[in-house]
């Protein structure tokens, strides 16, 4: 089997295991991993951050775009453009401007470009993770394209439950590792 074959059965995998997860559970556990985000030396020296908006079964974001938001740090998210690509959009609020894709992703409608050079820290969603970095995605590779962009300095932190964190994550090259993963335990960092 090849390594598109086994990122196809682990996301099955991973989709099965995040079902099983109670909204009870979900909620406590997003709000110890943004705890930990929020409460980070990197996330307070950040004037720039970028977090993606949740959907269902994914670590909340909530708390840390609101507690940008007071911080008076600049947030930025993810808007999918075409062909398959993302730019990051600065917003000011999570009530309006945005209106929601086939796929169930908030995608704004405003806002201004931020580049890619002023962004401190990218926290990033995914299926899986391993121990080393390795990041499994939903299939589209926007963040792997996004992360390799030229001029993209800001550290990349990936949110996941503990559920989602595997031996080893099938990878290829052009899979962008992370810089470290927070889950309800605590942060793990890969590199400084």
């Amino acid at each position: 089997m090849g390594v598109i074959e086994d990122k196809a059965i682990l996301r099955k995998r991973i989709h099965q295991i995040l079902a099983g997860i109670s909204p009870e559970s979900r909620t406590e556990k997003s709000r110890l991993i943004c705890n930990a985000i929020t409460g980070s030396e990197e996330y307070r020296h950040a004037a720039v951050v970028m977090l993606f908006l949740s959907m269902p079964r994914e670590v909340d974001t909530t708390a840390i775009i609101k507690d940008a938001f007071q911080c008076g740090k600049t947030v930025a998210v993810p808007k999918q453009i075409e062909p398959r690509q993302m730019i990051p959009v600065g917003i000011r609020s999570l009530e309006t401007g945005f209106r929601i894709d086939k796929m169930g992703l908030r995608n704004p409608v405003m806002g201004d470009l931020v580049s890619c050079e002023d962004i401190d820290l990218v926290i990033v969603p995914g299926l899986a993770f391993d121990r080393q970095g390795n990041r499994l995605g939903r299939g589209a590779a926007y963040y792997d394209r996004f992360l390799a962009e030229a001029g993209m300095r800001a550290r990349t932190w990936a949110v996941a439950f503990s559920e989602q964190i595997v031996d080893a994550v099938p990878h290829q090259t052009r899979d962008v590792t992370m810089d470290a993963l927070i889950c309800e335990q605590g942060i793990l960092k890969f590199r400084q």
